[in-house]
């Protein structure tokens, strides 16, 4: 055999020897590799979960603040409706809606009485200057 035979069959030899103790660790960091990766897929879904969750979080969130804003208006409408019964109230209480009273029996609401008043004008007197001061019903007593 000659020496150049003999030297190639010694590199051989060791090559396959060190391929047999780096086998293993080249297995390894592939497997490493490879779980590193199934990881950062499982992170990228469990992140993706997540941001889907809080997004329909915020369309619950924004849906609820508009329908809380709906309730809001409406009971200021609400409100509003009762200070304007509550305004209604104290005009009739002080006699200065009676032109809103329902006409009694044989009284339409052309005529005097406690279905209407004389309008005022700018003189706080009757639109004809000579009706009751005004603020005070205009009532005209039977014959």
């Amino acid at each position: 055999m000659s020496t150049a035979l003999i030297v190639v069959i010694i590199v051989v030899v060791v090559m396959l020897v060190a391929l047999l103790f780096l086998l293993p660790r080249i297995r390894e960091q592939a497997r490493l590799r490879q779980e590193q990766r199934e990881l950062e897929q499982r992170r990228g879904a469990a992140a993706d979960a997540h941001r889907d969750a809080a997004g329909e979080g915020e369309d619950r969130a924004v849906r609820a603040e508009s329908e809380a804003r709906i309730a809001g208006q409406q009971a200021e409408r609400e409100r509003a409706q009762a200070r304007v019964h509550e305004e209604q109230a104290a005009m009739q209480d002080r006699g200065l809606a009676d032109d809103a009273l329902p006409a009694r029996d044989g009284e339409t609401e052309g005529q005097p009485g406690l279905g209407a008043t004389q309008t005022e004008g700018q003189d706080g007197l009757g639109a004809t200057g000579t009706g009751p001061p005004a603020g005070t019903p205009n009532r005209v007593e039977p014959d």
